[in-house]
């Protein structure tokens, strides 16, 4: 049954910054881009490997292995080697707490 999970507050987490969660045994990075908050699945689809400590450009993750880049705020893949999207969750702030919506 999916379910908000409350992960950090809004204010810890600095526009430009991200940071990895566990969201029901699933790590998930959430992303402050420009004060809107953005959850993707902490995993290049192309290899498995985690993608979250990769560089942030404008609204993309760059894989820091292979250079796959995803949108941060669709999951859409925009750039090989991956070809396929990761998942992303819903993300609410609730006073001044994000949460994020389990699978």
């Amino acid at each position: 049954m999916s379910e908000w999970v409350d992960v950090i507050a809004a204010s810890a987490l600095a526009i430009g910054e991200n940071i990895v969660v566990d969201v029901d045994g699933v790590d998930v990075a959430v992303f402050n881009l420009d004060g809107e908050f953005y959850a993707i699945e902490d995993v290049c689809t192309h290899d498995g490997g985690e993608i979250a400590s990769g560089i942030v450009e404008g609204s993309e993750i760059v894989c820091p292995r292979h250079g796959a880049r995803f949108c941060i705020k669709t999951g859409k893949v925009e750039c090989p080697p991956a070809y396929e999207d990761v998942v992303t969750f819903l993300v609410r702030v609730n006073g001044d707490r994000i949460e994020v919506m389990s699978s």
